[in-house]
């Protein structure tokens, strides 16, 4: 049966931290901005019930107001009428009083019950409130008011509120109103229930965003509406709504462009080291962390790229000092090879030789005459003496490359230097060698043995080397304080790239599959390691003239 493994993928820090805030800071904000939004809700609807409440209790007390200070100025003109003699005075104090009557539009006197209502009746229908008070004789004294003097009057606190204000009487007839519209009048009427409870403010109707509040009076037997529209709840509740989404929407856009530039500004950062870890694991042992180092690059991040760049400065300088070993055990094993490769090459040949000349000489089933035995013991002295130079050289090398080469140096007359040199040279192969030095030639600083060891090198060289039967030149010459001899043979013009390599160890003109002549390779290597032992110089050149030339420089001698 196959078992299935689930493997979660592993996320990138910027989609963990993109998760994160998310989780705690998106999530919380929204729901925090859902509570906020709906207490603000329940507090406005509060606020919107009881500032009904308040503007109901308010017009209720004006009305209050109003009925109290002018059935006391009723009653004080009824007064006054009892004693007045004549109608015309009563008539003419009726019209006095209706002029200077606040508020009022006229004062009449009906003698009957049916002649008040029938006036109530128009002033219901007129909109215009009516105040009366009945006098001894049995008739009514009436105060008809002016509606707009009455509506300010009652309203005037109200000014600048939105809600509308209708007083109604007991067959919810309108008396008057504030901010009236006839739809919003009808609806509030069909919501007012059948039975009131009196004189205390309640609360009807079934939105509960807009409340709408009725006072039923019995004294006068009024009914005051307070209604909240539609635009005052909008402002109050939807608006306020609105303000608080945005202002959440608006917190998290700005918490996620500053928390999108600090990730993307701590992103760039970290790429920058996952950078360097990845050139550093693909052997760029260089490569170096440079971070956008501000006030908010955190401190491990820094810690961590100065800690990287110290490591890969090490490791790189580790690793250029195992190529300088890996070149230097190269170069160890190319001259072993090399070494082997001559000794075996170069010893092979006077060891054979001396082998066999001298068992030539031990042979007792011949007889060898004189001549014979001489030649055979001149070649047996030429390999040994080879052998000595081959010797020589090997040990010279160490000597050289150590700088532990010791010098005895002192005054030497160049003509003895090159005639013993010749002596050591013996062999020629038909080539003559023209030393060309002035007689009064002054002494050079330097030390003999060795210099007619780089004589003797720079002659094999030339013989080996330049055309048959064709001489071989030394010019000496002095330039100042320097003495400068010039050993040149004609030979094939050298390629320069060749050429700056001669002075290395087992470099020959002719390779291993085409050599035609002798020689160790280390000629010219102990040549340049002598001459700067004795504090000059030697360069090469080649020319059509001279195919091989060797310019070495000594310092003359101050006291000859």
């Amino acid at each position: 049966m196959k078992r299935f493994r689930y493997e979660l993928k592993r996320l990138k820090i910027i989609e963990q931290i993109a998760i994160v805030f998310f989780i705690a800071v998106v999530i919380p904000i929204s729901i925090s901005g859902f509570i906020i939004n709906n207490v603000n809700q329940h507090a406005v609807r509060y606020q919107l019930r009881e500032s009904a409440i308040l503007v109901a209790s308010m017009v209720s007390d004006e009305i209050d107001y109003f009925f109290k200070t002018n059935e006391t100025t009723l009653v004080q003109i009824a007064d006054t009428l009892e004693y007045l003699p004549s109608r015309y005075l009563k008539k003419k104090f009726i019209q006095d009083m209706a002029k200077r009557y606040p508020n009022c539009e006229d004062i009449i006197i009906v003698h009957s019950q049916q002649e008040l209502e029938k006036v109530a009746e128009d002033s219901h229908i007129n909109e215009k409130p009516i105040l009366s008070t009945q006098m001894k004789d049995g008739s009514f004294l009436v105060v008809i008011f002016n509606a707009n003097n009455w509506d300010y009057q009652l309203f005037k606190s109200l000014e600048k509120d939105n809600r509308q204000v209708y007083i109604m009487d007991d067959n919810n007839r309108l008396i008057s109103s504030h901010n009236y519209t006839p739809e919003v009048y009808k609806d509030t009427v069909d919501l007012l229930p059948a039975e009131k409870v009196e004189d205390v403010p309640v609360i009807f109707g079934d939105e509960k965003n807009r409340p709408f509040v009725y006072i039923h009076r019995t004294n006068p037997n009024l009914t005051i509406v307070v209604s909240t529209t539609e635009h005052m709840t909008k402002r109050a509740i939807i608006d306020g709504r609105v303000k608080i989404i945005l202002s959440v929407l608006f917190a998290i856009l700005a918490m996620m462009v500053l928390t999108g530039f600090y990730i993307y500004y701590l992103y760039i950062n970290i790429r920058q080291l996952f950078k360097g870890i990845m050139a550093l694991s693909k052997g760029n042992y260089q490569r170096q962390i440079r971070l956008l180092s501000t006030t908010f690059t955190p401190y491990e991040i820094v810690f961590l790229a100065n800690e990287f760049n110290n490591m890969a400065s090490e490791i790189h300088k580790s690793y250029i000092e195992l190529k300088r070993k890996n070149a230097e055990l190269k170069k160890l094993n190319e001259f072993r090879s090399n070494l082997l490769d001559t000794v075996s090459h170069e010893l092979r040949t006077p060891l054979t030789s001396i082998q066999g000349y001298t068992s030539r000489l031990m042979r007792q089933d011949i007889v060898i005459d004189e001549e014979t035995k001489q030649k055979s013991l001149r070649i047996i002295k030429e390999q040994s003496e080879r052998l000595k130079r081959l010797i020589e050289d090997l040990l010279t090398i160490p000597d050289i490359e150590g700088l532990r080469l010791q010098t005895d140096l002192g005054n030497v007359w160049l003509n003895d230097v090159f005639e013993q040199s010749e002596l050591l040279l013996r062999k020629h192969d038909g080539h003559e060698i023209v030393v060309n030095i002035p007689d009064d030639f002054p002494q050079v600083v330097a030390d003999k043995g060795r210099l007619e060891q780089v004589v003797v090198n720079l002659y094999e060289n030339a013989i080996k080397y330049s055309y048959p039967e064709t001489p071989i030149y030394v010019d000496v010459k002095q330039e100042g304080t320097k003495a400068i001899l010039e050993f040149k043979n004609k030979c094939d013009v050298i390629p320069l790239k060749k050429l700056k390599s001669l002075f290395d160890k087992f470099v020959r003109l002719d390779d291993e599959m085409t050599r035609t002549t002798r020689g160790s390779g280390l000629g010219l290597f102990i040549v340049k390691g002598l001459i700067e032992a004795m504090n000059g110089s030697v360069v090469l050149a080649s020319d059509e003239e001279y195919g091989f030339q060797a310019k070495v420089t000594l310092n003359i001698a101050k006291d000859e």
